[in-house]
């Protein structure tokens, strides 16, 4: 017969092979003193260390990244800072140059009271010999500073008239547009008071034609539930259920039901039926009582046969066991002077030492 060759066979035999490579592979690094360190899988620490040294090249280049956005940080902060001292410098020169150009000592209105080449400015004077530093224009130069002071005088007169007016003007413009809201305020509180006014006596109105109209309902109501109930209490004294009409029992459903809400009680041929039931059930209970203690009679007495059954099985099982026993301890009587024996002939006969051929012959495979 020719042998067929199965596919599972084929993929069986192509995971056989693949196993005994891998098996020859990991002997070759266990067992290489080169390779391996016992206890030690070294492509599994060398695999950790270049994780770990990869980690560390991940946060030396995230670290020197911070460094240079604060290296750049810092140039971008000093950079507007020496653009903020050059804006200061350069408006300190402008306003010191505008100080020289617009705001210098000689443009100032006290400035001739201060001027110290004021002597040498005017003309046709000359110092006549004498005491050093005297003035000769002192005179002349109080008049005009009396003339100049009564001028500033008259000057702030003038601007604090005007502002009396301008004050006075502004005060008479504020009354007149505070009257001017005030007549408006009045005109419209006495149009919001004529609008509740009217308001009110709409809502008065409407409340009194609402008030009767209520009125009016209530008394028909009331009249139509006193015509209802005296409709009401005629039908009930006219109706099946005062009148105990033995007809109203019978429900729609048919003549062997009732109705509960109708019922008055039974007829006298219903109460001596009900009778003779109640007879009935009692003579039906009166035999299962009888019957029920006959059953546990009979019932008590195979319970007592079986237990004296069961008590005599019991008893041949255990002679049974124990003669099983007996025979079970003489065999192991046996078998122990058996063993006995075995091993002194053992010990006489196995008396060599194992060597190196016995040792040799583990350690052979990686598992």
């Amino acid at each position: 017969m020719n042998q067929v060759e199965l596919l599972s066979d084929r993929v069986a035999a192509v995971q056989l092979d693949g196993r005994r490579n891998r098996e020859l592979q990991r002997r070759e690094r266990i067992f290489d003193e080169n390779v391996r360190t016992i206890g030690v899988d070294k492509d599994a620490l060398d695999h950790q260390v270049k994780e770990l040294r990869e980690k560390d090249q991940r946060q030396a280049n995230e670290f020197k990244i911070y460094a240079d956005e604060l290296l750049c940080s810092d140039r971008v902060a000093c950079v507007l800072e020496q653009r903020q001292k050059k804006d200061e410098r350069l408006l300190n020169e402008a306003i010191v140059q505008f100080r020289q150009q617009f705001q210098q000592p000689a443009s100032r209105r006290e400035f001739d009271l201060n001027d110290p080449e004021l002597l040498k400015k005017q003309e046709g004077v000359r110092i006549l010999p004498g005491l050093p530093g005297e003035d000769l224009a002192q005179k002349d130069r109080l008049r005009k500073q009396q003339e100049q002071l009564r001028a500033w005088t008259l000057q702030q007169q003038d601007e604090l008239e005007r502002a009396k007016q301008q004050l006075h003007q502004e005060m008479h413009q504020y009354d007149q547009s505070r009257l001017a809201l005030d007549n408006q305020a009045l005109e419209l509180q006495k149009m919001e008071d004529q609008s509740k006014k009217a308001t009110a006596i709409a809502t008065k109105d409407f409340n009194l034609a609402l008030a009767a109209e209520i009125t009016n309902r209530h008394l028909q109501e009331h009249h139509e539930e006193e015509e209802n109930n005296q409709t009401d209490i005629l039908n009930q004294l006219n109706g099946d259920l005062l009148m105990e009409n033995p007809e109203q029992n019978i429900s729609v459903l048919g003549l062997s039901r009732l109705r509960k809400d109708y019922y008055k009680g039974m007829s006298p041929k219903e109460l001596q039926q009900y009778t003779q039931y109640q007879l009935q059930q009692a003579e039906d209970r009166k035999r299962a009582v009888m019957e029920q203690r006959e059953k546990e009679l009979q019932e008590h007495h195979e319970r007592m046969t079986s237990a004296r059954a069961a008590l005599l099985l019991e008893r041949q099982h255990a002679r049974i066991n124990k003669e099983l026993r007996r025979a079970m301890d003489n065999t192991n009587a046996k078998l122990a002077q058996t063993h006995d024996a075995q091993k002194k002939h053992l010990q006489d006969v196995y008396t060599n030492i194992p060597d190196e051929r016995y040792f040799s012959q583990f350690n052979t495979s990686s598992r």
